[in-house]
């Protein structure tokens, strides 16, 4: 019992000086590009970490994480613009809605199995790119969606205010989003909703005999996952202030899956180490322009052969190697 509370607390005083580094990086990081793609990285970690609850620990490809994560952009800039809303109404509401709408999506999909799935996820990617490009008396199309504001200010105490208005401010409301998307996610993973996921992931067969739904799990995963990336859609959105379709593309899909596959799948870190390895990588490949995604792609095929389990799942597993052996 000694020991184990002594490994409680190593981990945790680990993950604690982690969150205070994080919290530090504005006072380091004072170069406007480099905190642009912190921020960045928060956003996108964000997504990665929806993906992989659903692609991950259910074992479900859903590849239109980018149809509901520009559906999450543009549901809330729209309500902003349209409606008059502020940014947390319309956080809540466009993240609602776009569960909603996944909800409805993941009745008929996730009935079928295998790449089947995959495969019709990616056919709502395609519908929904196609309308936000084509509903231009909504959406703009092509001409993009153009003065998001950024978040409301919260009023404290003391008639202080905490406005978002700086890079700094920016970086801190998406790291509190990111650390508050990856506390749910870690409650859900180890709650028994969580290992009824991991079960459908290994054997549906085998969990329709112990008495778990298999269709009901996977269905509570994919509209959590969709809600996480809404978040992260509408926290890109304000970030930028400016939004096209290509944000609801099948690339956004294929360069989130990355993270995931890189970093290391059904993993709590993998995510975030992906998304801050292919985000800088993608900065430092920024002159390929349109020929990045074969970089993305190349990188993708080399991780899945030689390291299947990606950054942290292969590090995971080293670890218990050496452990085993002393």
């Amino acid at each position: 019992m000694e020991q184990m509370k002594k490994i409680f607390f190593t981990k945790g005083f680990f993950i604690f000086l982690l969150i205070v580094a994080a919290a530090l990086l504005p006072v380091v990081v004072t170069d406007k590009y480099w905190m642009h793609i912190l921020i960045l990285i928060c956003i996108w970690s964000i997504a990665a970490q929806s993906l992989n609850l659903i692609m991950g620990y259910t074992g479900q490809a859903n590849l239109a994480l980018g149809a509901f994560f520009g559906m999450g952009s543009y549901g809330a800039a729209l309500m902003m613009l349209k409606l008059g809303l502020g940014f947390w109404p319309s956080l809540i509401l466009s993240a609602l809605l776009t569960s909603a709408v996944g909800f409805l999506i993941g009745l008929p999909t996730l009935r079928t199995k295998g790449s089947y799935f995959a495969i019709g996820t990616l056919c709502f990617n395609v519908i929904v790119f196609i309308a936000i490009e084509r509903w231009e008396s909504l959406t703009e199309g092509t001409r993009g969606l153009m003065g998001i504001p950024p978040p409301d200010s919260i009023p404290l105490p003391l008639g202080l205010t905490i406005d978002f208005s700086s890079l700094a401010a920016m970086f801190y409301l998406c790291l509190v989003m990111l650390l508050i998307t990856i506390f749910i996610k870690y409650r859900i993973v180890h709650s028994l909703v969580g290992r009824s996921f991991i079960a459908v992931r290994e054997s549906e067969e085998l969990t329709s005999s112990i008495g778990i739904n298999p269709m009901k799990t996977k269905l509570i995963s994919f509209t959590v996952s969709v809600f996480l990336a809404s978040i992260a859609g509408s926290l890109y959105a304000v970030y930028i202030g400016f939004l096209d379709p290509e944000i609801a593309s099948h690339h956004v899909t294929f360069e989130v899956l990355l993270f995931v596959v890189l970093g290391g799948s059904a993993t709590i870190t993998g995510p975030i180490v992906g998304a801050v390895v292919v985000t800088i990588l993608g900065e430092l490949l920024h002159f390929l322009e349109g020929f990045r995604l074969i970089a993305y792609g190349l990188v993708l095929v080399l991780v899945i052969i030689f390291m299947p389990q990606g950054i942290v799942g292969t590090l995971l597993n080293l670890r218990a190697k050496t452990f085993s052996r002393e």
